[in-house]
């Protein structure tokens, strides 16, 4: 594949990208949002959602043109004739604090030329594509459930364990242990992973977290009560 790459938008994906490509002796040309966008057999809209259509305005006719959200439709791109997304399932830091490493999906969409490029270009940045046809709502929702409530999580439960004397930049370390076990535990296990007071039934265990959390944080303490909802369901 010698097609010309052009990505528009420099943040911690499209420069990330840009690194990981360049480093592979791939050609790759990162230009800015306010920039005069060359023509590109591909071009890669790494941009803000709030900007992929306005900027798709810019991108010269007749190549490729993907964009990297996850929740946008692909008809955002038109009228540019082929159009598609491929979006890491996967946050980027940004380079200058290091590239995700290990396995990296990419979902990618779109019509049949943009799918071809999109998943020649996974490939090429080292991510294993897979297709999603479905309702990009749903995809996006299940990746910001899987990794933005994460980092929530693991930031309450650091200041609830902070609340006991313990510094709160330790306590994140402290709890990453037990939160790296469970999800390397649930990925093999699904719902049969569920320990604590929830899987054993302990409802004055319950009863006594959610006091103790009342008085420290009406915040936490309402994310437990969902939280604890949702287990019950989940444990079945």
């Amino acid at each position: 594949m010698n097609e010309t790459l052009v990505i528009v938008g420099p943040g911690r994906l499209g420069r990330s990208a840009t690194e990981i490509l360049s480093t592979a002796g791939h050609p790759v040309v990162l230009i800015g949002r306010d920039t005069s966008i060359p023509s590109a057999d591909i071009t890669w809209l790494t941009v803000p959602d709030r900007e992929v259509a306005t900027v798709a305005q810019d991108v010269p006719p007749g190549g490729v043109v993907l964009h990297a959200s996850g929740a946008l439709d692909i008809d955002i791109l038109r009228p540019h004739q082929s159009v598609g997304s491929l979006h890491p399932l996967m946050s980027f830091p940004g380079p200058e604090r290091g590239l995700p490493s290990g396995d990296i999906p990419a979902a990618i969409a779109g019509d049949e030329a943009a799918c071809v490029a999109a998943r020649q270009l996974a490939l090429k940045l080292g991510f294993t594509p897979f297709t999603v046809a479905g309702d990009r709502r749903l995809y996006h929702a299940a990746a910001v459930l899987a990794g933005n409530f994460t980092t929530t999580l693991l930031v309450q439960a650091s200041r609830a364990l902070a609340a006991c004397g313990v510094p709160e930049d330790e306590a994140r370390h402290l709890l990453a242990p037990l939160a790296s076990a469970s999800l390397t535990n649930t990925i093999a296990m699904g719902a049969d992973a569920l320990t604590g007071p929830v899987a054993r039934g302990d409802e004055d265990v319950i009863a006594n977290h959610q006091r103790a959390l009342d008085e420290l944080d009406p915040a936490i303490a309402e994310l437990y009560r969902a939280l604890t909802a949702s287990t019950r369901q989940v444990k079945g």
